[in-house]
């Protein structure tokens, strides 16, 4: 059974990171949270995708999936921690956090990569988890985005108005 390991911090150098998601969040303290259709009703997640070759490091692959999937600016971007993924064959590999401030919310588009065009949520980080439901590895990484964007970042309120954008 493959397990999700949480960990605080940067990523080690021996874990290849396979995918890079932010933790985006308004001035007034709300999160996007990214929605898909799914076959079930609707699929809640965070922005973020594969590295590619061509992107420099994790802060550039962040920046671009964030643009192609919901057409959203952010700025300083800061490494949360990473999702340790441990399959069967006890082989392992990193998912990327960073949490980020939102400089623009552009209009919806299709993401190059599928042709979707994703609802976006702002929404309170403690509703957030609930939405994602990544269990409590979702609810360690989100609470500790919001820790880092109160000590890094410098946001000192959080609305708790739900909007679609």
């Amino acid at each position: 059974m493959v397990k999700f390991i949480w960990h605080n911090g940067e990523v080690p150098a021996t874990l290849k990171v396979k995918q890079v998601y932010g933790l985006l969040f308004t001035k007034d303290g709300r999160m996007l949270v990214r929605i898909e259709k799914a076959p079930s009703g609707k699929n809640y997640s965070l922005a973020g995708g594969t590295p590619e070759a061509y992107d420099k490091d994790l802060e550039a692959t962040l920046r671009r999936e964030v643009i192609e999937e919901v057409n959203t600016k952010i700025d300083k971007p800061i490494m949360v921690g990473y999702q340790e993924v441990v399959l069967d064959d006890g082989k392992s590999f990193a998912q990327a956090r960073m949490v980020a401030l939102i400089k623009e919310i552009g209009k919806k588009l299709p993401d190059p990569d599928n042709g979707e065009i994703y609802e976006r949520l702002l929404t309170t980080p403690e509703k957030a988890i609930d939405y994602i439901n990544w269990g409590e590895v979702g609810k360690k990484q989100i609470l500790e985005a919001k820790r880092l964007a109160q000590e890094k970042l410098g946001l000192s309120e959080f609305s708790d108005v739900e909007e679609y954008v």
